[in-house]
């Protein structure tokens, strides 16, 4: 390795869990690449993390939060703090392979118009299966309903070597991203009402409204161990799922494409309520209505964000939806059996 090499800032934010952290240090501290720093984003943990850390690894650097403000503000946080020229947000329960960082960086030296790329996830106790978190790139339908190569809801492929072209998507994983710093800022880095959930998809849908690209490189390759911060199926997760899903349309789309796309995404909310009401999924079907809930009584949040995603704006809806599935995912898939993504001829511009 070279002293040339561009500095990375890997950001973790933690709570809670010193094995899970303990083990992805670990990994890390393996990587084959010459220039990185890692921090630690500790938002308050209650089991003694922050003084595992000064005592195992008092080389790392260590932010202390004074409250949990999730994975957005754990990572906003950090970033603040980092001396990188590309930011890596990874998450605590994830291993690397040794050359993943390398690979990362690689490809971004290759096209500056490249603002964010992920590595192929593949889930850590079955290490040929697609991880839920990302798979091999994010993608996303017009009405807001996310899904991967390799990952269509719950339903996760094994990977065959199928997805491992690098490639444009739509969005890269939160599990584990490298973003540009200077273009993590000037995007409004993530946007901490999300708290957890679709906040990469938030910024990635901005960085390519201000007309860069986000893509994926499976050479590069994480495993994660999925669901340890906050359980699937849980009610908490529905909500966050469903409201922050509904966040981003009326946010992001213009006005009278968000009034449509909406109104049609509105009457899917009622097809998967009755759907959770049908198979007695009370927390999927709760997580549905007080999501709704949340989006009546907060307009404000929506003009702010609005006016926010206008100011940095370059690309018109039009074209973003060239890189999004024209589809219903949720009815291709509950409706009519559909197991794998819908394929999309993305082009980088």
């Amino acid at each position: 390795m070279t002293k040339d090499q561009p500095l990375v800032s890997i950001i973790i934010p933690h709570w809670n869990g010193i094995e899970i952290l303990s083990e992805c240090i670990d990994s890390l501290l393996k990587t084959n690449y010459g220039s990185y720093e890692i921090i630690i984003s500790d938002n308050a943990s209650s089991d003694g993390s922050q003084d595992w850390v000064k005592s195992n690894h008092p080389n790392l650097r260590l932010l202390e939060n004074n409250q949990n403000y999730g994975y957005a503000g754990g990572c906003n946080r950090g970033a603040k703090i980092a001396k990188g020229d590309y930011l890596v947000f990874l998450n605590n329960d994830t291993i690397q392979d040794i050359m993943w960082l390398d690979h990362l960086v690689t490809i971004m030296i290759q096209n500056d118009n490249i603002a964010a790329v992920q590595p192929k996830i593949l889930n850590y106790y079955k290490q040929n299966l697609f991880d839920y978190a990302g798979g091999s790139g994010g993608m996303m339908d017009i009405f807001c309903y996310p899904f991967a190569r390799g990952r269509l809801f719950f339903e996760q492929e094994k990977d065959n070597g199928q997805y491992n072209d690098s490639r444009q998507c739509f969005w890269a994983s939160g599990t584990a991203m490298m973003v540009r710093a200077s273009l993590f800022k000037a995007a409004g880095e993530f946007d901490e009402v999300f708290f957890a959930h679709m906040e990469e998809i938030d910024l990635c849908w901005r960085l390519q409204a201000m007309g860069y690209n986000v893509w994926v490189n499976p050479s590069s390759v994480v495993y994660h161990k999925n669901a340890i911060s906050l359980p699937m199926h849980t009610h908490r997760k529905y909500y966050l799922n469903h409201r922050n899903s509904l966040l981003m349309l009326l946010s992001n789309y213009s006005l009278p494409v968000a009034f449509y796309i909406g109104t049609i995404r509105a009457m899917l909310e009622f097809v998967a309520l009755g759907y959770a009401l049908i198979k007695f999924d009370y927390r999927h079907a709760s997580g549905i209505i007080r999501s709704a809930i949340w989006i009546l009584f907060h307009p404000h949040t929506i003009i702010k964000k609005r006016y926010w995603f206008s100011s940095i704006r370059k690309v018109k809806d039009r074209n973003l939806f060239k890189n999004m599935c024209k589809t219903p995912i949720v009815l291709a898939h509950y409706l009519f059996g559909k197991n794998t993504y819908p394929e999309i001829e993305l082009k980088a511009d």
